[in-house]
């Protein structure tokens, strides 16, 4: 594995040395390395292979804690200023040079911390569409091997991870389009070894393809499918519901736009989209006309023969 960030100010053409603001974006390969990326509105900014795949981008300061949680459930961290800075063309540093994972791990996401403080929560989601709920103050002792973030069932993984103060609102989504909006309330927090609770009860053949925490900024909800098209989304259109239900329909899944593949919080912000070529672009959600829950939304991006949508991430820090 391979991790790297970049200086945030590097990408607007300045060079401030104190107390940097830093970008990180999560790329695996085949391998399942990690690798940086770039910031812009269709603009390259890493060497791809074309197994590579993004999975997120994360915004933190070089005084920050990373918590990286993997696949079987566990979670490490490091201190932001322990990263190198590569440039923002640069490949990075083989991330098992700094984090000893177990064998058959593979990181799945990361979370960024200024502090462990006692009101905050980590709120995690497995593939089986079971979530927990943990403090922060929970992870604060992590010994170098790491600790058990979340006991999983059989056939599960952890994928999705999000930091929040207790009060937020959480929707669940498929990658048939359907979706779930509870609050997060009904998640009694859990100890670290603990298994969680059903989130979401999920159709044959159907999977989670992410998790967005609702707060007083989100006020749209954004889905992204695999051929290129995606839609905004009022998260009032989203009945409330208690947790472990099967969702109502979040986007009309049909041949011509594919399934669902990413779903974001948001309000005004500029989104990266990235494609399985490798490309980034960078589009501002207010061009993108809100629409009802039970649509197809509207095409993003013209993909050529063969390339899909794989991730969309926040351009900014939420």
């Amino acid at each position: 594995m391979i991790l790297a960030l970049y200086s945030y100010n590097d990408l607007e053409g300045r060079d401030l040395r104190t107390h940097k603001e830093i970008v990180g974006l999560e790329l695996f390969d085949s391998a399942g390395n990690l690798l940086p990326s770039a910031r812009g509105k269709g603009r390259r900014g890493i060497s791809m292979k074309a197994e590579d795949v993004v999975q997120d981008v994360f915004v933190c300061s070089t005084h920050s804690y990373l918590l990286f949680f993997t696949n079987t459930g566990r979670v490490y961290w490091l201190k932001a200023l322990e990263i190198p800075d590569v440039g923002i063309s640069g490949r990075g540093k083989a991330i098992a040079n700094l984090i000893e994972f177990q064998p058959g791990e593979m990181m799945t996401s990361v979370v960024a911390v200024k502090d462990f403080s006692e009101d905050k929560y980590i709120v995690m989601l497995a593939t089986n569409g079971v979530i927990k709920k943990t403090h922060l103050e929970d992870f604060q002792n992590i010994r170098r091997g790491g600790i058990i973030a979340m006991s999983l069932r059989k056939k599960s993984e952890l994928m999705w991870t999000r930091l929040t103060d207790g009060k937020r609102e959480i929707i669940i989504a498929t990658r048939l389009g359907k979706a779930i909006r509870f609050s997060e309330k009904d998640i009694r927090p859990m100890g670290r070894t603990a298994a969680g609770v059903r989130g979401i009860s999920l159709a044959k053949k159907d999977e989670v393809i992410g998790m967005v925490s609702i707060g007083e900024m989100e006020k749209y909800v954004f889905t992204a499918s695999e051929k290129g098209y995606g839609k905004r989304t009022e998260v009032d259109s989203y009945r409330k519901t208690h947790r472990g239900g099967k969702g109502l329909i979040n986007l009309k899944v049909t041949p011509k736009i594919g399934p669902a593949v990413a779903v974001l919080g948001v309000a005004e912000d500029d989104l990266l989209i990235v494609t399985l070529s490798g490309k980034v672009i960078r589009i501002q959600t207010k061009q993108v006309r809100a629409v009802g829950r039970a649509t197809q939304g509207v095409r993003l991006i013209n993909l050529e023969n063969g390339d899909k949508i794989c991730s969309v991430a926040k351009a900014s820090e939420s």
